[in-house]
């Protein structure tokens, strides 16, 4: 039996090169994801290996902030062959989760070797269709197949505004807030109106924050989390096989029912359907607290960012600004093309061409998951994939 991992998911580095000669699939990420396809596959009794870079698993959701608490239910958001306890709630917490991944590679024994990054994928020198891996400390690895699931949040993204290195106040991207303490009685600008801006924004203005204001390109669709009881997620799950004319009136008629109209405060209603935003990207911002905010003026809508000059920050319409500090929450990059950016299998934003238990056409044998933002949630996403790649991978090996 190989080396069990210990509760947090770590198991020896050190005798990783010492068990690679049964050709196993290694999985690249200790995150939701590749432990649930590792899962997967043991169930189908094909050796997997986790490679987490971090010295723990699940090391991102580790590192977001304190309030954060899933926008998909608990049900629709555990991993094959592990249901969450009911007494994490109906909207599972930050650690919470961290503890469920904990108890998941406990339960399934997965093998995890913690401390170890990939950086570059490679087909077999020898035309076996094997992969080869080159990793950290001098690793040369093989595996019959490789699934990668570092993440659609994997490397923060701050825009190159003109004047960015020059601002004197405190600016930094939304991986790096944790709580609304350190701005207290401070003038905040959130750059970014997606779900975790519009989260921090209202946890600032619930944590003492003297003055709140959100940057905003293009204005979201905003839906209640819950409605009666029915989530949202629900919803989603439901109207994703549906014509996206059909969903965006659906939504249209739905929006004007239960979220109030915020033009008169800055935030209209968008112009574009919400399926069809989808569609290009945008998920719709859940509710936790931001519509009441900016209804009430504790958190200002005002226009995006378009450069910064010392102490101020200069908006789009010419509007100055000297707020203390500047959160940005502008999302993330996939940054895949160190580690396989010469396989010709990212689209033109990075990303993955294709996901799930499909292969590109030219690299059989290597997968991905968790680089798409459904509608229906994530995490339910990546637990069908799972199963999919999984059954995928034995069939053929």
């Amino acid at each position: 039996m190989p080396n069990s991992p210990s509760p947090t998911g770590r198991t020896d580095a050190v005798a990783l090169t010492d068990r690679t000669d049964d050709r196993p699939v290694y999985v690249i990420g200790g995150g939701p994801g590749g432990l649930a396809t590792a899962a997967a596959l043991r169930d189908r009794g094909v050796r997997a290996v986790v490679l987490e870079k971090a010295d723990r698993i699940g090391a991102s959701w580790r590192g977001h902030y304190d309030r954060l608490h899933l926008h998909t239910t608990r049900r629709w958001s555990a991993l094959p062959g592990l249901r969450m306890p009911r007494k994490f709630g109906r909207w599972v917490g930050r650690d919470d989760l961290v503890r469920y991944l904990e108890k998941y590679t406990e339960h399934h024994e997965l093998e995890v070797v913690t401390g170890v990054e990939v950086t570059r994928i490679d087909p077999h020198p020898d035309g076996s269709g094997d992969w080869q891996l080159t990793a950290t400390g001098g690793r040369v690895l093989r595996g019959r197949a490789v699934v990668v699931a570092t993440g659609f949040n994997h490397t923060p993204r701050i825009p190159e505004w003109p004047g960015r290195d020059t601002f004197t106040g405190e600016l930094l991207h939304a991986a790096e807030y944790r709580n609304p303490a350190p701005y207290a009685d401070k003038d905040v600008l959130v750059v970014g109106i997606g779900n975790t801006g519009a989260e921090i924004a209202a946890d600032l203005t619930e944590g003492g924050a003297a003055r709140v204001r959100i940057a905003v390109r293009t204005a979201p669709h905003i839906v209640r989390r819950s409605t009666a009881g029915w989530p949202a997620q629900a919803t989603g799950i439901l109207v994703r096989r549906l014509p996206v004319r059909m969903v965006d009136k659906a939504g249209s008629l739905l929006a004007r029912v239960a979220v109030p109209d915020l033009s008169a405060q800055g935030l209209p209603r968008p112009e574009k359907g919400l399926y069809s935003r989808v569609r290009e990207g945008a998920i719709p911002v859940q509710d936790v607290g931001l519509i009441d905010a900016v209804k009430n003026g504790r958190v200002v809508p005002v226009a995006t960012v378009a450069s910064f000059d010392t102490d101020a920050v200069v908006l789009a319409d010419g509007t100055r600004l000297t707020p203390d500090a500047v959160i940005a929450a502008t999302g993330y990059s996939r940054a895949l093309e160190p580690l396989l950016g010469h396989l010709d299998v990212l689209d033109g934003r990075g990303r993955p061409v294709v996901h799930g238990a499909r292969t590109p056409k030219q690299a059989p044998g290597l997968y991905f998951t968790g680089f798409t933002n459904p509608i229906s949630g994530m995490l339910r996403e990546l637990a069908l994939d799972a199963e999919k790649i999984a059954k995928r991978v034995a069939r053929a090996h």
